[in-house]
């Protein structure tokens, strides 16, 4: 049975590759209906061909190779697709994926043969499958992602919900916070979300306005920062 399903197979293969028509000149042409299927023409004669399961032919490409990740290709009218082969990480053998539980936003994996790579995205980015890249959570549109808990710094500070805009009205990408006691002291929250606690050089007090260490005498209420330290170790 399954030695006369090959046969057909085959059979059904070669009526397709004969009904196509090569153009005049010999290369490798898409088929009008299927996007991982193309023809090799040579002297006339068309061979039916299949990109690796989770790739597409894109005729535009001038590589030998024109088989590319789906979301580098337009395909069109080309809606067909052959059947996948892959497993529970990789859903194709080949391709960027969305990890299999839909509440993990920011970790995916690369497929090459159906061997998985685990990726996760920078702090505060969600994967999105249209662009096979890491992107704000506003461009992937992904639902019930888990934002998981606000990640806190030993001394309490957690980074705001609220993003953080320049004067144009921009969200800013890395928002700084000033220590509430320590002059010398500031927050920095990797794209918004990722906290870290970092301080200014000796001599230096973190400038709210400028959001640069700065000295003492131009922060008001820091000019005294140090004198009042040197007092502490005496």
């Amino acid at each position: 049975m399954r030695y006369t399903l090959t046969v057909l197979a085959a059979v059904t293969a070669c009526i397709y590759a004969q009904s196509f028509k090569c153009p005049p000149k010999d290369g490798q042409y898409e088929d009008p209906v299927q996007c991982d299927k193309f023809y090799e023409c040579s002297d006339g004669r068309a061979t039916e061909r299949l990109c690796p399961d989770g790739l597409v032919f894109d005729p535009t490409i001038r590589k030998i190779n024109k088989c590319d990740q789906p979301f580098n290709v337009d395909c069109g009218d080309r809606v067909e697709l052959q059947p996948p082969r892959g497993n529970t990480l990789c859903p194709r053998r080949n391709g960027f994926f969305a990890h299999p539980d839909p509440a993990v936003c920011n970790v995916f994996y690369n497929c090459i043969e159906g061997e998985a790579t685990e990726i996760t995205c920078t702090a505060g980015l969600h994967f999105d499958e249209y662009t096979g890249t890491c992107v704000w959570p506003n461009d992937a549109g992904r639902q019930g992602c888990n934002p998981g808990a606000n990640k806190k710094l030993k001394d309490g500070f957690t980074c705001p919900k609220d993003q953080k805009t320049d004067e144009a009205g921009q969200a800013v990408a890395h928002p700084k916070f000033a220590h509430p006691t320590d002059c010398q002291r500031f927050y920095v929250c990797l794209n918004g979300v990722e906290p870290r606690d970092l301080g200014c050089q000796v001599g230096e007090v973190y400038n709210e306005e400028t959001e640069r260490c700065d000295a003492p005498e131009n922060v008001p209420g820091c000019e005294d920062w140090y004198k009042e330290s040197d007092e502490k170790k005496n």
